[in-house]
C-alpha cells in the first residue's frame, strides 16, 4: 500500500476551499502535453523505449527546483487500488493508471508530484507537465507548471515544429499542449434547466465539458469540468484569457440561477437541501453516485448559507473519501465488499456528527 501522507497535504491541497470562487469552483488543472524529440510518441513506444523516457525524464527533473524532491510513483508496479486511489485524488489520469476493470498499467507509465505541480510520464504523450490549485486560478496555476516546463524544456528535447508549435500524439493538442480546466459545481443551472443552454453555448466558443473525472467519465452531482477544445493558432495567455471569460461568465449565470431558486421556489429548495443532508446524516446505505447527488444539494445549502452544519472543506473530503478505492483502505477491505455502500453511510454519519459537534451543533 501507498503511502499517500508523504504528500503534501496527502495531495489534496485543492480541496481546502481557500481558492477564489470556491464555494463554485472546487479546482482549477492546467495540463501542457510534451514529447520528447528523441523517441517515437508513446502510442507507438516500445517497452524499452518508454523505459529509457522515463530514466531521461527523471534525471532530469533531479536538477530542477520545481522537482528535484518530487515523489515517483511507478503505476506500473502498483497494485490497482493504489493507481486507484491516485486517479480519485485527481493526481493522474484513468488512462494512465489502466482504471477499470481487467485493466493494467502501461510499461513505464510513473507520476512525479512535488507540491503543488507533477508530471504524468508516458501516458498518451511522454510527459503530461500538471497543476492544481483550489479554486478558480488559472494564472497561478499556469505558473506552477509553466515553471516546470521551463526547467525540463532547458534539459529535454522537446518534440516542436516551428509552425505548428509543440508537437502530440493527438492532432487537437498540438500548437501549446495546454489544456485547462475547471471543476464547477452547477446545480442552479440545473435545478433551473438552464444548463443545457449554457452548455451548448460553451460548446459554440470552443470549449467542452466532462465529468468529475474528465474525459469518459459522466456527470454526477451537477459538477462539470469545462476546458478549451484546441490548442493550435492561440497562445498559452490567449486561451487562459477565453477560458477564464467564459468560466466568469457561467459562475455569474449559476449566481443568477440561485437567485431565482430562493426568490421563487424558497421552500422547495429548502426542503431539498435538507432532505440532502438527512440522507446523508441518518442513511445506513448510499451508492456512490447517490452520495454525489445528496452532496451537491447540501453543497448547494451551504453556499445559500441554509446549512451551517458543515463546511466545504468536510464536504469536498467526503467527495473523495467516500469513493470506492478510498473507503476500501479506510475500512481495510477490498473495492469489491458487498458491504461497501453500508461502511459508505457509516463514514459520512461519522464525519458529519463530528462537523455538527465542532459547530455546537445537536443531532
Amino acid at each position: 500500500m501507498i503511502d499517500l501522507s508523504l504528500l503534501p497535504d496527502g495531495g489534496m491541497a485543492w480541496l481546502d476551499g481557500s481558492g477564489p470562487s470556491s464555494h463554485l469552483v472546487l479546482s482549477t488543472r492546467i495540463r501542457l502535453a510534451r514529447n520528447l524529440a528523441t523517441y517515437p510518441f508513446a502510442p507507438r513506444s516500445s517497452v524499452t523505449q518508454r523505459e529509457a523516457v522515463l530514466r531521461e525524464v527523471l534525471a532530469a527533473a533531479r536538477e530542477t527546483v520545481s522537482l528535484r524532491e518530487a515523489l515517483v510513483f511507478r503505476l506500473d508496479r502498483m497494485e490497482s487500488t493504489d493507481r486507484q486511489l491516485l486517479h480519485e485524488r485527481h493526481l493522474v489520469s484513468r488512462e494512465l493508471a489502466g482504471a477499470g476493470e481487467g485493466l493494467a498499467a502501461r510499461p513505464g507509465a510513473a507520476v512525479m508530484v512535488q507540491a503543488r505541480a507533477g508530471v504524468m510520464l508516458n501516458e498518451e504523450d511522454h510527459l503530461r507537465l500538471q497543476g492544481l490549485r483550489s479554486g478558480f486560478d488559472l494564472e497561478a496555476t499556469y505558473q506552477d507548471v509553466d515553471r516546470v516546463d521551463t526547467e525540463l524544456g532547458q534539459r529535454l528535447p522537446f518534440a516542436f515544429h516551428p509552425e505548428f508549435g509543440y508537437l502530440t500524439s493527438c492532432p487537437t493538442n498540438v500548437g501549446t499542449g495546454l489544456r485547462a480546466s475547471v471543476l464547477i459545481h452547477l446545480p442552479g443551472l440545473v435545478l433551473t434547466k438552464e444548463i443545457t443552454k449554457v452548455l451548448q453555448g460553451l460548446a459554440q466558443v470552443g470549449l467542452t465539458f466532462r465529468g468529475l473525472y474528465g474525459e469518459g467519465s459522466e456527470v454526477v452531482g451537477n459538477f462539470f469540468q469545462l476546458s478549451n477544445q484546441t490548442t493550435l493558432g492561440k497562445t498559452e495567455q490567449e486561451l487562459l484569457d477565453h477560458l477564464g471569460k467564459m468560466v466568469r461568465q457561467v459562475i455569474e449565470y449559476e449566481e443568477q440561477a440561485r437567485e431565482v431558486l430562493v426568490r421563487d421556489v424558497p421552500t422547495i429548495i429548502e426542503d431539498k437541501v435538507w432532505r440532502a443532508y438527512g440522507l446523508l446524516r441518518y442513511a445506513r446505505s448510499l451508492t456512490f453516485e447517490e452520495t454525489m447527488n445528496l452532496l451537491s444539494g447540501v453543497r448547494l445549502g451551504v453556499g445559500l448559507g441554509l446549512v451551517d452544519r458543515t463546511g466545504l472543506y468536510a464536504l469536498n473530503k467526503l467527495l473523495i473519501h467516500t469513493q470506492p478505492a478510498h473507503l476500501a483502505v479506510l475500512e481495510g477491505v477490498g473495492p469489491d465488499d458487498p458491504d461497501l455502500n453500508v461502511r459508505r453511510a457509516r463514514y459520512v454519519r461519522a464525519l458529519l456528527d463530528d462537523e455538527a459537534a465542532r459547530r455546537g451543533q445537536s443531532p
